[in-house]
């Protein structure tokens, strides 16, 4: 425009607006005199309308950039669309689709399930304590005790007790003895996090969720896997003293085992004793078997200890585990005694230094005539893990509200 109107401007800056565009047309620009200086074919025009306070009324004839004098156009002297005067402008398909869309969704779901994690990725270094074997650790624990593994096993649920039971334990000296069975990943690495060294796993692992509770198929995996990781220790030629968690010491067992014999074991019964009482395998009940705790056993590692943990292990071939029967380890290990007595030298201890729950906790009499005398207390004859708390606190002896911070795992 700049050749023909060097020093016209159309519409003032400040006030034009742009109106809505038009389709592609054919533009032919003429002089005052008729005369075609220029002609563009299919471009698109924007209009450009003066503000609505600068518009002059025109009549409908008059093209837009007609001046008020000129005559309109000839029909013949405008070139024609071939398509309609009403018809939509002509626009490029969409690619935003809705089969479009579909189709690049199931592209990108087909690319997330062959690629679920996108670019490859490093993965973290596996844990050491995965391929930490029980010779290992037999050996890392043994160091401390002369050759006496302090040993005992649990699934995650029981983690409060363990520290409570290791509370007690530290306070007798013996805590850098201890090693945990873990019987699950979760726990080992849990327990090694806080105490390294101090925890294994023997695979397989049962399940966790299930091993705590009493009577429950779970339960009997749990505690019949008991005997196989003694008799491994033993044969690694420690000694193994094997405790479960809900005992809490008040002072050291060790002096107790007097002699030299291959196992050591305290009574279940809740019948009292003489102080003086025979150290000898009890009689049988009424059940044809003694009765005797499997939560507390010392053993050397001898002939008659390897023996009577293998036909532990026998019985409980036997003896499986049924929805009628819902047995756990602790009858297979008093047939084993039964069935092996005279081939294994055994040794009772105390019932004053190692009484069962069923008495210390409900026969306040005899309490109050053995003070003095209780090494460890065992928290049974009750079942359900907030009972055995409230027990324990009711009684003093749930240590990891006070004293959690000695336990070497920390406040749990």
């Amino acid at each position: 425009f700049s050749k023909y109107f060097p020093k016209k401007k159309l519409f003032s800056k400040q006030h034009q607006s742009r109106s809505t565009a038009r389709g592609p047309v054919d533009v032919r620009i003429l002089l005052e005199n008729g005369e075609t200086c220029a002609s563009f074919s299919h471009f698109t025009v924007h209009a450009l309308a003066p503000a609505p306070h600068l518009r002059k009324p025109r009549s409908p004839a008059m093209s837009l950039h007609q001046r008020p004098h000129q005559k309109p156009l000839g029909a013949d002297s405008l070139p024609v669309s071939t398509g309609p005067a009403n018809a939509a402008p002509s626009r490029p398909l969409p690619l935003l689709t809705l089969p479009y869309l579909f189709s690049l969704l199931a592209l990108l779901l087909l690319l997330a399930l062959l690629f679920p994690w996108g670019p490859p990725r490093h993965s973290a270094p596996a844990s050491p304590w995965r391929s930490y074997t029980l010779q290992d650790a037999a050996a890392f624990a043994a160091a401390s005790g002369n050759g006496t593994i302090i040993l005992a096993a649990i699934s995650g649920p029981y983690l409060p007790f363990l520290s409570n039971w290791l509370i007690s334990v530290r306070r007798a000296g013996r805590a850098n003895q201890v090693l945990v069975i873990a019987e699950d990943y979760e726990t080992l690495e849990r327990i090694n996090a806080a105490w390294p060294g101090h925890a294994v796993l023997v695979p397989p692992a049962p399940d966790a969720q299930a091993a705590h509770k009493f009577g429950s198929q779970g339960f009997f995996n749990f505690t019949s896997r008991r005997p196989r990781h003694l008799l491994q220790i033993l044969e690694l030629g420690y000694s193994v003293m094997y405790n479960d968690v809900d005992m809490v010491w008040l002072a050291d067992p060790f002096p107790y085992l007097v002699g030299n014999h291959d196992v050591y074991f305290m009574d279940d019964m809740t019948e009292v004793k003489p102080l003086n009482h025979s150290h000898a395998l009890p009689p049988s009940g009424k059940k044809g078997r003694p009765y005797i705790c499997s939560c507390m056993i010392f053993l050397q590692p001898t002939e008659g200890a390897k023996l009577l943990m293998r036909k532990w292990i026998e019985e409980l071939k036997e003896q499986p585990w049924s929805r009628k029967a819902k047995s756990n380890d602790q009858p297979a290990f008093n047939w084993a005694l039964l069935k092996t007595a005279g081939q294994v030298d055994v040794y009772l201890l105390p019932q004053s230094a190692f009484p069962t729950g069923g008495l210390y906790f409900k026969n306040k009499t005899w309490v109050k005539e053995t003070k003095g005398k209780h090494v460890i207390i065992h928290n049974n004859y009750i079942t359900g893990f907030e009972k055995k708390i409230k027990r324990f606190r009711d009684h003093k002896l749930w240590l990891v509200d006070e004293h959690g911070d000695e336990s070497p795992l920390g406040k749990i």
